[in-house]
């Protein structure tokens, strides 16, 4: 093969995956999503963001909080105001990074709620002794600890914990049981695939975490980050089928002879926009990890080679 220069050189189609980037953000108002499904949209948007975090609410009364968000004055008083009259009962956590849990200890000072979660950042890599990057939300730290097959109920509503490590080693995704809903973090997006950031983020877990949804039977998606996700398991199978191409894509790319990480990513991205490189490097470096370990390529130095 002569050395490819772009995505199309490597005769290797990716799946169309149906991304829905129709999204008119409202930050601080508070939107009725479903029966018993409150959202109040933070203002920080950003590449990894899109348009802000999504905080939901759940239930009336007394209420429980998915992913307090970041850090913002704005947001932890529209949050408040939006439960004014009502008793938040529960704050959930679906993982530690700046977007999504900082705001839960203001949260917590004005309305004593306790915070669940899987762990502190990297606690799914802590029991391996194995250290995390330092870009999540070091402080926190759940008062109620919770993991697969949790069950968390309040005043007319239930969820179960669903453990879902891959974008973290501590993510969960938390499946409300009445409508069926599935409050989704940001393991499934349906504006973006999902960044994976290794040492924490683990690819070979993501896989198998995208499959474990497959198989449940939620009718809707609520994530972190844009709007609902109808038919989510036509979508997580696509997502599933996008990510094989792009492996396959990197192995012909060192076929190929391109080798190096920042070599790949100009060509694998090459219709994307160069300033989003590093972050698609990112999830790159992740897709080598994962190919590393399962014997399709063997590493040398900053250089990777077919495996044995």
């Amino acid at each position: 093969m002569t050395q490819p220069r772009k995505a199309a050189d490597l005769g290797i189609t990716l799946p169309l995956l149906p991304l829905n980037r129709e999204f008119t953000p409202r930050y601080g108002e508070v939107e009725h999503v479903a029966p018993g499904v409150r959202r109040v949209l933070a203002r920080n948007p950003n590449p990894f963001t899109f348009h802000g975090t999504g905080t939901y609410l759940i239930g009336h009364g007394k209420v429980a909080v998915v992913d307090p968000g970041p850090l913002l004055e704005e947001h932890v008083a529209a949050l408040l105001a939006a439960v004014a009259g009502e008793t938040v009962t529960h704050i959930l956590i679906t993982h530690t990074h700046g977007d999504h849990s900082p705001a839960a200890a203001p949260l917590k000072r004005a309305t004593g709620a306790p915070t669940f979660g899987f762990g502190p950042h990297g606690a799914g890599r802590l029991i391996d002794g194995i250290e995390v990057e330092e870009g999540g939300d070091r402080d926190f730290v759940p008062d109620v600890v919770v993991t697969d097959g949790d069950v968390i109920a309040g005043d007319g509503w239930e969820v179960e914990c669903v453990h879902t490590p891959g974008h973290t080693s501590n993510h969960l995704c938390f499946a409300y049981r009445e409508p069926s809903a599935l409050f989704c973090g940001d393991h499934v997006m349906g504006w973006s695939t999902t960044v994976i950031v290794p040492p924490d983020g683990d690819m070979a877990e993501y896989f198998a975490s995208l499959e474990k949804l497959r198989q449940r039977n939620d009718l809707v998606y609520y994530p972190t980050h844009g709007a609902p996700l109808k038919s989510p398991q036509a979508f997580v199978a696509g997502l599933i089928a996008h990510r094989h191409a792009r492996e396959r894509q990197i192995e012909a790319c060192i076929a190929a002879g391109v080798e190096g990480l920042t070599e790949m990513v100009r060509v694998i991205y090459s219709e994307v926009d160069p300033r989003l490189h590093p972050a698609a490097a990112m999830s790159v470096r992740a897709h080598l990890a994962h190919l590393v370990s399962a014997g399709r390529l063997r590493q040398e130095g900053s250089r990777y080679r077919p495996g044995h």
